[in-house]
């Protein structure tokens, strides 16, 4: 169960973070609760009663006569002795780097919230605090296994079996269409299509050539269709985009 606070006196703000906390949270099939609350003193006043979270997302800029976000991050790291939760600070506003640097947020957002950098930084923390445990499942004979999703290094196409290669270097066979494992359960987590024998992990990819793609800690590289090679480019350069790096 992960713990969630909205801290933001804009209520639409509040609210449409809420629903995308929701649709995000809902695909990752982790339990969770989401808190509301529309000033700092009121977050804060219900942290002092013993209440927990995991993760915040708090408003900077708040009406002038209530404390703003950086203080009510304060209150929380040194009154309330409080360093293991998560802060995600949220701003129309640039200019605080200085500020936020004592507090120790995990993200800042600029406002208004794109809901591809939320996912981002629900996914940031999900593995930060090991919980990012998005499921594939794969059946061996009449027995069906299934595995976390950030494990899988790439998957292998090879003589009407399915290689399932792991980032501990592990291999697992099974029967099956790789066209049919990218399209219902990988292509959603930023897989890539590289070959009609391949299909790759983005979060494994170190680097990128015209015909190649080169993996982590792995001196050889996987093809890269001649027919794909264009897709797999402008697929590659969008994830990159959708999640800033």
């Amino acid at each position: 169960m992960i713990m969630i606070a909205i801290c933001d006196d804009e209520t639409t703000i509040g609210a449409d973070l809420e629903r995308a906390l929701i649709d995000i949270l809902d695909k990752t099939q982790i339990e969770h609760s989401i808190d509301v609350f529309f000033s700092g003193e009121d977050l804060c006043r219900h942290m002092e009663k013993d209440s927990h979270y995991d993760l915040i997302f708090l408003d900077i800029e708040f009406a002038k006569n209530e404390i703003n976000g950086v203080e009510v991050g304060r209150l929380i790291r040194d009154a309330q002795q409080n360093d293991l939760v998560s802060i995600v600070y949220m701003s129309r506003i640039k200019d605080y780097a200085f500020e936020l640097f004592e507090v120790r947020p995990l993200n800042f957002l600029l406002k208004p919230l794109e809901h591809d950098v939320i996912e981002k930084t629900v996914r940031t923390y999900l593995k930060i605090a090991g919980l990012w445990s998005e499921k594939f499942s794969y059946s061996i004979g009449r027995d069906t296994f299934k595995v976390k999703v950030k494990d899988i290094v790439y998957i292998e196409s090879r003589d009407r079996k399915l290689l399932l290669n792991f980032s501990d270097g592990k291999v697992v066979e099974f029967y099956g269409s790789l066209k049919e494992v990218y399209h219902d359960q990988l292509k959603r987590f930023d897989f890539l299509f590289i070959h009609a024998a391949y299909v790759v992990n983005f979060d494994y990819i170190s680097a990128i050539r015209y015909d190649r793609v080169f993996l982590m800690d792995s001196a050889m590289p996987l093809p890269i269709s001649q027919g794909r090679r264009n897709e797999i480019r402008e697929k590659y350069c969008e994830i990159m985009k959708r999640r800033r790096v």
